[in-house]
C-alpha cells in the first residue's frame, strides 16, 4: 500500500509538473530571436535584427550591452561560444577566454599565503577576452559594421537607467569598491552619503568606457577610410585595444593598482575558432566547448545516463533524481581532476572520457540503494589505448571529505561564508549571463560570457573591468595536474553554452548562469525536453535539482572552502513528501527552495512550422525578444 501511495505522489507531482501554466509566456519568432540577461540587452538585439543584422550581429550586440551593463559581467571579462553556420551546416567554438599573464605562477600566489588564486582585486584577473571574442565573431560572421553593432552600447555608456540589481550590488560591494581608486570613480556615484551607490532608476554614466568604445569605432572608420575591407576595419579595432593606446592605459592602470598583465600578454593573447566536443544522446547530437570549460561533464553524464531508462522512472521521482545525482557526481569528479587547457601539456584524455564504453563502466558503478559520497575520477586512459601516468597521483588524493566546512552556494564574491538559501539563490542570479540569438537563415549563436562582476578593479581610465577568473586555477597538481595555473594558459571555467542538433539541424540552443550548477540545470533542461517532452519555457522554469559533491571552481582561497560536501542536495520546495522520505533513507542531506536553477534561456527549433520557440527563465531578469 505505501508503494502504491508512494507511486500515486509522484505521478501527481510529475502530471502537475507538465500540466501547469508557465509563469512567463513561450516566445514565438519567424524571422529572428533575442534572448539574454537583461531587457534593455535584449532590446539591442532587437535594434540590430532591425538594421537587418544576422544572429551573429546581434549577439554580439547583446554582448557589448550586457557588458556595459555589468550584468554580472564587463568588457574585461571572457566569451565563450557556439555557432551554428548554415552555409558549412557545422557547429564552431569560439574561445575568448584570457590567459594568466606573466608572473602568475604557483609559487608566486604561495607566498602571499594562498592555496588558490584570489577571488577578487587585480590578482585575480587574466586577460580581458570578451573585446577579442565579439570582434572576431563580428569581422567572420557578422554583416553589419562595429559602429552598427556597438550603437547601442555606447548610447548606454553614455547614460542609462540603473536596474536596482546592479546598483544594489555596487552599494553591498562599497567598502571593496573604495579599495580601488578607478572603481570608487565609476560605481560609487554619491561619494559620501549614506548610500554612495547610483539609485534604481538614476541615469549611470560611464565616461571613461564611452572613451573606450569610441575609440575603438574610430580605429574602424580611419581604416575603413584606408580602402581595408570590412573585416580587416574590424580587426583594425582589435589592434588598438590589444596593442594600441587602450592596451597602454589598461596595462598602466592594472600596475598602478598591483596587476600583473604586461603589454606583450595583451598582444600575445588571441581568440581561437575551435572544433566543438560532441557526443550523441537518442539521436540528438549535443555540443559543448572543449575542456578548458566544464561543458563536457554534461556530455560525460548524458553518455552515463543513456544506459538507463529515465522517462520510465517519472520526472523528478526519488529514483530518477537519484540517478540524475550519481551521473552527475561521476562526470564532475573527472572535471575536477581531468580538464584543462588543451594547449599547454599535459594532453586531457578527451577521447577516453567521452567514451561510451567508458561511460558504461562509470555507470555500474552507481549505487541503487543510496548516495555513494566516495566517488573520485575513473580511468578513461584504457578507452584511448593509453595507460594512465596519474594512478600514483590519483591515490594522493584522499582529502578528508568533510561535510561541514564549505558554502553550498557558487560563490562569486566574498561577502561572507554563509550557507543560506539566500546566499545561495542571489548567487545563482549573479552568476554570469547568457546570449541565444537566432535568424531566418540559419544562423545560431549560443554564448556564456562572464568576468569582471561587481566587484571589480577597474583597469585605469578604460571603464574596463577586469575579470576574476584566475580564481579557477589550482596551485596544487593533486588536484588537477591539467589545471595548475601557468603565464599563457586559459584556467578550466564553468562558461559553458550548449547546442543540439537533430537530423542535422538545428534542434535548440541554451545556455544558463550559475557557476558549477551550470551543466547541472543544462542537463536537467535538455532530457526535460527530450525525455519529458516539455517546451522550452516549461523546460526552463522547471524544477531541477543541484548536487554539491564536487569541488568548487570559484570562491575560497583555502582548500577546505572548496572540498565536495557528500550528500548535499538542493530539491524544490514541491518536492512530495514521499519523494523527501526515500531520498533521506539514501542518504541525502536536503535543502529546499522554490528556485533550483539559474535563469536558463534557449531557443527551440520547430521545422515542422518554420518558426523559433524561445524560453526565458522565470526569474532574475533575462528577457526576450522575438519576431
Amino acid at each position: 500500500m505505501k508503494q502504491l501511495l508512494s507511486l500515486f505522489f509522484i505521478l501527481a507531482f510529475t502530471l502537475s509538473a507538465f500540466a501547469q501554466q508557465t509563469q512567463k509566456p513561450v516566445l514565438h519568432g519567424k524571422n529572428w530571436m533575442a534572448i539574454t540577461g537583461k531587457p534593455l540587452a535584449a532590446t539591442a538585439g532587437a535594434m540590430t535584427f532591425q538594421k537587418g543584422g544576422n544572429a551573429v550581429d546581434a549577439a554580439c550586440a547583446m554582448l557589448a550591452a550586457t557588458s556595459t551593463m555589468w550584468d554580472v559581467l564587463s568588457w574585461g571579462g571572457e566569451t565563450q561560444a557556439l555557432i551554428y553556420n548554415p552555409k558549412t551546416k557545422k557547429v564552431i567554438a569560439i574561445n575568448a577566454l584570457g590567459v594568466a599573464p606573466t608572473g602568475a605562477t604557483p609559487k608566486f600566489f604561495k607566498s602571499k599565503g594562498y592555496n588558490f588564486p584570489p577571488e577578487n582585486g587585480p590578482l585575480a584577473a587574466t586577460t580581458p577576452g570578451t573585446p577579442g571574442g565579439l570582434l572576431y565573431m563580428l569581422a567572420n560572421y557578422g554583416t553589419l559594421s562595429l559602429e552598427q553593432v556597438l550603437a547601442p552600447a555606447m548610447e548606454m555608456a553614455a547614460g542609462y537607467p540603473i536596474e536596482a540589481q546592479t546598483a544594489n550590488s555596487f552599494e553591498k560591494n562599497k567598502d571593496l569598491l573604495k579599495q580601488w581608486p578607478y572603481s570608487k570613480k565609476v560605481f560609487l556615484t554619491h561619494p559620501g552619503e549614506k548610500r554612495e551607490a547610483p539609485e534604481a532608476g538614476e541615469i549611470f554614466v560611464q565616461k571613461d568606457l564611452l572613451q573606450t568604445l569610441t575609440k575603438m569605432v574610430e580605429a574602424e572608420r580611419a581604416a575603413l577610410k584606408k580602402g581595408m575591407s570590412r573585416k580587416d576595419a574590424i580587426m583594425a579595432a582589435y589592434d588598438r585595444f590589444y596593442k594600441g593606446d587602450i592596451a597602454e592605459e589598461f596595462v598602466r592602470g592594472s600596475k598602478e593598482q598591483g596587476g600583473l598583465i604586461t603589454m606583450k600578454d595583451l598582444a600575445n593573447w588571441k581568440p581561437i575558432e575551435e572544433e566543438p566536443l560532441k557526443v550523441t544522446y537518442r539521436g540528438v547530437d549535443v555540443y559543448k566547448l572543449q575542456q578548458w570549460t566544464q561543458g563536457p561533464s554534461m556530455l560525460q553524464a548524458l553518455n552515463i545516463l543513456e544506459n538507463f531508462d529515465l522517462k520510465s522512472m517519472g520526472y523528478n521521482s526519488s529514483k530518477y533524481i537519484h540517478t540524475i545525482y550519481q551521473a552527475m557526481n561521476l562526470s564532475f569528479a573527472d572535471r575536477d581532476f581531468y580538464y584543462g587547457d588543451p594547449y599547454f601539456a599535459p594532453q586531457e584524455p578527451m577521447k577516453g572520457l567521452l567514451s561510451k564504453d567508458y561511460a558504461k563502466q562509470r555507470a555500474r558503478l552507481i549505487q541503487y540503494e543510496k548516495n555513494d559520497p566516495n566517488i573520485g575520477p575513473g580511468d578513461p586512459y584504457p578507452f584511448e589505448g593509453k595507460k594512465n601516468p596519474y594512478l600514483k597521483l590519483l591515490k594522493k588524493r584522499g582529502f578528508e571529505m568533510d561535510t561541514t566546512k564549505r558554502n553550498f552556494a557558487p560563490t562569486h564574491d566574498t561577502r561572507n561564508g554563509s550557507s543560506s538559501i539566500e546566499e545561495y539563490q542571489d548567487r545563482l542570479w549573479r552568476g554570469t549571463t547568457t546570449v541565444e540569438a537566432a535568424d531566418k537563415d540559419g544562423w545560431v549563436v549560443s554564448i556564456t560570457p562572464s568576468g569582471g562582476w561587481t566587484p571589480a578593479v577597474i583597469a585605469g581610465n578604460t571603464g574596463i573591468g577586469m575579470s576574476q577568473r584566475m580564481q579557477s586555477f589550482v596551485l596544487d597538481p593533486t588536484l588537477n595536474p591539467f589545471n595548475v595555473v601557468e603565464p599563457g594558459k586559459r584556467p578550466r571555467v564553468t562558461l559553458t553554452p550548449s547546442m543540439a542538433l537533430k537530423d542535422g539541424k538545428p534542434y535548440l540552443s541554451f545556455a544558463v548562469q550559475g557557476g558549477d550548477t551550470q551543466d547541472q540545470n543544462l542537463l536537467q533542461f535538455f532530457l526535460n525536453v527530450v525525455e519529458f517532452g516539455m517546451n522550452v519555457q516549461q523546460a526552463s522554469e522547471a524544477a531541477n535539482i543541484n548536487t554539491n559533491q564536487l569541488w568548487l571552481s570559484l570562491g575560497g582561497t583555502k582548500t577546505e572552502d572548496r572540498k565536495p560536501k557528500p550528500g548535499q542536495i538542493l530539491l524544490h520546495d514541491s518536492t512530495p513528501e514521499a519523494v523527501r522520505n526515500e531520498l533521506k533513507k539514501m542518504g541525502y542531506i536536503m535543502s529546499f527552495d522554490d528556485r533550483t536553477s539559474g535563469p536558463i534561456n534557449a531557443i527551440y527549433f520547430d521545422w515542422q512550422h518554420g518558426s523559433f520557440w524561445g524560453g526565458s527563465s522565470n526569474h532574475g531578469e533575462d528577457y526576450g525578444i522575438g519576431w
